[in-house]
């Protein structure tokens, strides 16, 4: 992609957050990330009918989240990689498969149209959620696997910039144009243009399936995203050009093969993208599985066949899995968040009730999507204490219409209550 213009129209572009930060501090890339970033405040509500609402993602200007471009990302990534004088890149070189046997990795070269093998002491597979190396792990027996297809596929479409660059709507928000079984988000890019992605249903009325001419999808759209439509003149072309892409939650284990292999990223426990989190947790892989290497090295810097590959491999997944395993059934609860409920008034009244609960309680209530988003509590605690905290938001809001009418009397005495669980969960 640094030399050659690759097809677009599959992506759905990246949320930077906190996790995704951290490890790109930790490998030198945050400057160079953050020049191209767009801090995006929170969702741009665009209801069917009525104004448009921005519904804050944190406590204030301090918690917010970064739209990143997924090919420049990338490039940055290749860059420093190639800085490391023992690090080569090959392209156009498939993984099919591994001999755990004899440590021998499959490869076809595209360009070549051969198949090539190379002897390795190790591998780590990153090589998506369709992996080879997981495939090869599956035929060795007692091995867990499951994937489950949402019923949706998503296309990618485009807002163009504005004249001389500009952008033709909020810059620093992510938008939404929730309609209860399907939506449209959109994310700004830096050229002033914004990638928007249409979730929708494989089959039924209306589906992917149903809207099969130009004539039903612009009456479709017209309807439904009339503001977007406005700001989109090729998106007829897009839709019937870009391909409907499928989202898959996996979850596997075990991770690895002795010492001789391990999966990481999506080949492990890909997840929807509703929770911005794909990359920011891969990232997060991948700064966990650094941190055990380090303490296995110590402070000499021995040569990589002394690492006691299958003890890393052991502890890093004893740590993951828990984790990703809570990720993904986050990223599936926030797409029917994302989708039915931002435009519901009850669902925004308990929004305001849990930002009223962080100001007053700060050190005791932290939101559900900020424990994910803005800090790196793990997943699998976040999950956790974000059900406790559901279950305190439903019983106050109960009878209430407005965050003034909340008795605080009454706030305290269940947050008491729920205190107990709460804290009972570890947040090491």
């Amino acid at each position: 992609m640094r030399k050659v213009v690759l097809d677009r129209g599959r992506s759905i572009n990246l949320a930077l957050s906190t996790r995704g930060i951290h490890a790109l501090k930790d490998v030198g890339l945050y400057d160079i990330v953050m020049s191209v970033a767009i801090p995006m405040h929170g969702r741009m509500i665009h209801p069917l009918g009525g104004e448009l609402m921005l519904q804050r993602y944190g406590k204030d200007d301090s918690e917010v989240i970064y739209a990143v471009s997924r090919s420049l990302l990338n490039i940055a990534l290749m860059n420093e990689a190639e800085k490391y004088p023992h690090v080569r890149v090959h392209f156009n070189e498939r993984c099919i498969g591994m001999n755990f046997q004899t440590g021998e990795l499959q490869l076809f070269g595209e360009e070549a149209g051969k198949a090539t093998s190379v002897v390795t002491a190790t591998v780590i597979g990153t090589d998506g959620s369709a992996s080879a190396i997981r495939t090869e792990m599956l035929k060795i027996g007692r091995f867990n696997f499951s994937q489950h297809y949402l019923d949706y596929g998503y296309k990618e479409l485009t807002i163009p910039a504005g004249p001389n660059g500009t952008f033709r709507m909020e810059k620093h928000a992510l938008h939404i144009w929730p309609r209860k079984t399907y939506m449209l988000i959109a994310l700004p890019n830096v050229d002033g243009s914004f990638t928007c992605t249409f979730f929708f249903p494989f089959e039924g009325e209306p589906s992917f399936e149903s809207l099969n001419t130009k004539e039903r999808v612009q009456q479709f759209f017209a309807q439904q995203f009339p503001d977007a439509v406005a700001l989109m003149p090729d998106f007829l072309d897009d839709y019937f050009s870009n391909p409907t892409g499928s989202m898959v939650t996996i979850k596997c284990s075990p991770w690895r093969v002795d010492g001789k292999a391990l999966l990481l990223g999506d080949a492990a426990h890909a997840i929807v993208p509703f929770f911005g989190q794909g990359m920011n947790c891969a990232f997060e892989d991948c700064t966990t599985l650094d941190e055990i290497v380090r303490r296995e090295i110590g402070e000499g810097r021995p040569e990589m066949g002394s690492i006691d590959w299958k003890r890393v491999y052991m502890e890093f997944e004893t740590q993951r899995k828990v984790n990703t395993d809570a990720i993904a059934d986050l990223a599936v609860e926030n797409f029917v968040e994302m989708r039915d409920l931002v435009a519901n008034p009850k669902f925004q009244l308990k929004k305001k009730v849990e930002q009223a609960l962080q100001a007053r309680y700060p050190d005791v209530f932290i939101p559900k999507y900020s424990m994910v988003t803005f800090h790196r509590l793990p997943y699998s605690v976040a999950l956790q204490r974000g059900r406790i905290q559901d279950r305190l938001l439903d019983e106050l809001c109960a009878g209430i219409e407005t965050v003034e009418a909340l008795d605080w009397k009454n706030v305290d005495r269940l947050l008491k209550t729920h205190m107990d669980s709460i804290q009972q969960i570890s947040t090491s």
